[in-house]
């Protein structure tokens, strides 16, 4: 490991030096099935041809001008997402985590406009929503914020799946202004709300005047079966925030808004140098693009059929197995114990995959799966927990 570098990541004993599709390939050639997927963002896999056309295509012709001038590109994919998305507008930034500091933003600007000094947000425990220190704040780990005390305030946890602890808030805090929710929880541990609770959370919102805030970083994009999480409940936010698997690894973020969020942001009011650059547009059209034309949000959800049910067959019996869950291709398998081995054992196997909340086998696979890569995808995940088992 180089010295060069900052010691904030435990980085794998390995190094991939090309891939494709779903397979990516270390310098010694041995070849790994991803399922981790640069954690949610290779939707399309790797080195897909329509794409890299797209961004050489664009590299050669216009990569960054900035937001002082015009970018048609960046008009285009903001109509092109609130279209799907059913919202009015959109703000680009660089990443999920700036997404969502643009959604707080929101929240206060429209807590300020309607006279509300200190405007409080609800957020849910378990929560990840990116590591700049408002959206630290708003995310509800412990573990995540250690260190970076005095948090900023303007925040308020309850459990997540929970609408009833919504409502008490509501009852003794007379300054929420909005509330902010994963779909389904990723860094959480893949946790599936109950049905309705998105419903629910539009409902109270409506009847408080809130904003409804959902974080589709990671379930945005197809990945649940839906172009976007909510949409399983057809329920509309009042802002949305989107990133990793927007441009398949080039960064790039969005903050959508619709009714009386959409009006909020006012010239000078908040900015991003890279955001939605020619490059990045570019290659968030063509992603937007392949999905549609491969129909791959319909794919996504009947791969997540049968990834759940090869693993419920596969690991019927595995006393270490105390859940399998999930929508479309965002799956988790949690374990009795803490797995995080599992992650160098999968190394050994071919196999990348992700351990999240310590117990729980996190497993993003892209989009273009093969379903003879789905099977072999069940074979040696379930290999992998039956070897852990024994040896735990």
């Amino acid at each position: 490991m180089t010295r060069s570098l900052m010691s904030n990541y435990q980085r794998l004993p390995v190094a991939f030096t090309r891939g494709t599709g779903p397979w990516l390939f270390d310098g010694d050639g041995k070849r790994y099935l991803d399922a981790v997927g640069g954690v949610a963002v290779c939707g399309l896999g790797h080195a897909h041809p329509d794409l890299a056309r797209a961004i050489a295509e664009q590299a050669a012709t216009l990569v960054h001008t900035s937001n002082l001038y015009r970018i048609p590109l960046q008009e285009a994919l903001g109509e092109a997402l609130t279209a799907r998305a059913g919202m009015e507008n959109a703000f680009f930034c660089n990443s999920g985590a700036e997404a969502n500091e643009a959604a707080v933003k929101l929240a206060r600007l429209y807590g300020h406009a309607r006279g509300v000094a200190t405007p409080l947000i609800v957020c849910m425990h378990g929560s990840f929503h990116g590591r700049t220190m408002a959206t630290l704040s708003a995310t509800g780990s412990a573990r995540a914020q250690s260190g970076f005390e005095p948090l900023v305030p303007g925040f308020v946890h309850v459990p997540y799946g929970d609408v009833d602890a919504v409502r008490r808030v509501a009852a003794r805090q007379r300054n929420v202004v909005a509330v902010l929710v994963e779909p389904i929880q990723g860094e959480g541990g893949v946790n599936v709300p109950p049905h309705g609770y998105l419903r629910a959370l539009r409902t109270l919102c409506d009847e408080r005047g809130w904003l409804l805030m959902l974080d589709e970083v990671q379930t945005g994009m197809g990945r649940t079966g839906r172009w976007f999480a909510c949409q399983h409940e057809d329920v509309c936010p009042d802002v949305m925030t989107l990133a990793k698997a927007l441009g398949n690894g080039v960064p790039i973020g969005a903050c959508l808004a619709r009714g009386p969020a959409a009006g909020l942001f006012t010239a000078g009011r908040h900015g991003s140098t890279f955001g939605g650059n020619p490059l990045a547009a570019r290659a968030a059209l063509e992603v937007l693009a392949v999905i549609e034309r491969d129909r791959l949000v319909e794919r996504a959800a009947a791969l997540g059929e049968r990834l759940l049910a090869g693993f419920r067959h596969a690991l019927d019996g595995a006393n270490i197995v105390t859940g399998i869950r999930g929508r479309g291709l965002m799956l988790g398998i949690e374990l009795a114990e803490p797995c995080a081995r599992l992650v160098e054992l999968g190394l050994a196997h071919g196999v990348l995959v992700n351990v999240t909340a310590e117990r729980v086998l996190r497993l993003l696979p892209p989009l273009i799966l093969g379903d003879a890569d789905a099977d072999l995808l069940v074979s040696r995940v379930a290999d992998l927990v039956r070897a852990f088992a024994t040896n735990a």
